[in-house]
């Protein structure tokens, strides 16, 4: 009989070279976690900023003792559970000077949804005069709101803080007077429902009207970088809503030192307090822009405002699938009305819908693209629109059916 061959007890090389290498991943995965764009969606804000999570990040200097306390509390609200809630709703916040001229378009999208969002209206101006019931008694205690100053700031926290008492609330959304949606409301509510960061616009710009900005009265707690800057125009979970609110220690710098005229240059807190709060505290939990579109393609010192002979079929779907972003702001020129930012220069920059862009407004003109990500999946960056006239209305109704219908 032949003797039985002793098998070789070495495996083949490439296997081991492969199981080596799938362990090295694996091991700088969770030493060095994913922290940018798609690869964050799969994980959560706290895997994708060491923020959240119980191993604190190196620190450059000592705490101070309120650092330390808001840091603790901001920490432990970001590590709660989800609410539970059998009937999420969407909380749609309106901050207006007075009555919303949109309300009847409103109605029309809030049809046949009433158990699925909620509606508060910060009037700062005057008592509002409605033209739809559903929109009657949401006012909540409003306050006088000046442009440029941390007022603007201080409605958008009271609104929230209105919005909270509903704990079926689970997705907050601040609009204008001017805003219109620009998708049926299944469409949005699924998408802010089911993701899970917040919309809220965050870029570096190194120019005069971003990083020029700063204070160094900010210091120690708000260091020059860490400065940000974006447009007002937020949606946010409900865990990040509560650590606005909990929030005083980086609010109170804001308030002192963020103003027009401070150190020879002028500072506006709605376009600075949020950015640079969520950059601090969890990053990788916001989208770094804004699914508001607005559009600076004329080049003045105010967006393009659309009035009724503007508004047809043909510019609301292209608002959903072409537009020219500007981000380069400044904030000169003193406005009348609720506006979020000036633009300086103007940047023609045509991008698909699933692609935002922040220019810088120093001399070099940086161009900072990024994705338009929902849970890691290219998607539409804009659910609403601004700027629209109130005598657009008729045209908004009559073809609200139409522009929305593929959503």
């Amino acid at each position: 009989m032949q003797a039985p061959r002793n098998r070789s007890s070495k495996q083949p090389l490439w296997i081991i070279v492969l199981v080596t290498m799938v362990c090295v991943s694996l091991i700088g995965a969770y030493i060095y976690p994913p922290r940018r764009y798609a690869a964050c969606y799969f994980f959560a804000s706290t895997v994708c900023h060491p923020f959240g999570q119980n191993v604190q990040p190196v620190r450059k200097r000592v705490y101070t003792d309120e650092e330390i306390a808001s840091r603790t509390v901001i920490n432990d609200i970001l590590k709660m559970p989800q609410v539970q809630s059998k009937n999420p709703k969407v909380a749609f916040m309106f901050l207006t000077p007075g009555s919303l001229p949109f309300e009847k378009l409103w109605e029309k999208f809030f049809l046949g949804h009433e158990d699925r969002y909620s509606i508060y209206v910060h009037a700062s101006k005057r008592k509002p005069e409605h033209q739809s019931s559903l929109f009657m008694e949401r006012e909540i205690r409003s306050d006088k709101v000046d442009w440029g100053q941390i007022s603007m700031v201080d409605a958008e926290r009271r609104l929230l803080a209105s919005a909270l008492q509903d704990p079926d609330n689970q997705h907050f959304v601040l609009l204008s007077d001017s805003c219109v949606p620009l998708h049926n409301f299944d469409y949005i509510y699924r998408y802010l429902i089911h993701t899970n960061i917040s919309f809220i616009d965050c870029f570096d710009d190194p120019g005069p009207h971003g990083t020029g900005r700063y204070s160094t009265h900010m210091g120690p707690e708000i260091e020059k970088e860490d400065w940000r800057k974006g447009a007002q125009w937020f949606t946010m979970k409900r865990q990040h809503a509560l650590i606005v609110i909990a929030d005083n220690l980086y609010y109170s710098k804001f308030k002192q030192f963020c103003m027009p005229g401070v150190d020879g240059h002028n500072c506006y807190a709605d376009e600075h307090y949020l950015p640079t709060f969520f950059h601090l505290v969890d990053p990788g939990g916001i989208s770094n822009w804004s699914v508001t579109h607005v559009d600076w393609s004329e080049g003045k010192w105010h967006p393009k405002m659309y009035r009724a002979q503007d508004v047809n079929y043909e510019l609301l779907k292209n608002i959903t699938v072409l537009f020219v972003f500007m981000h380069n702001f400044s904030r000169n020129v003193i406005c009348s009305h609720l506006v979020d930012v000036d633009i300086l220069m103007l940047f023609f920059l045509p991008q698909s819908i699933d692609e935002s862009t922040h220019v810088s407004s120093d001399e070099k003109k940086v161009r900072t693209k990024q994705p338009c990500l929902w849970n890691g999946v290219g998607r539409p960056c804009y659910l609403f629109a601004r700027k629209f006239f109130p005598e657009t209305l008729g045209n908004l109704l009559e073809i609200f059916s139409n522009y929305t219908e593929a959503s």
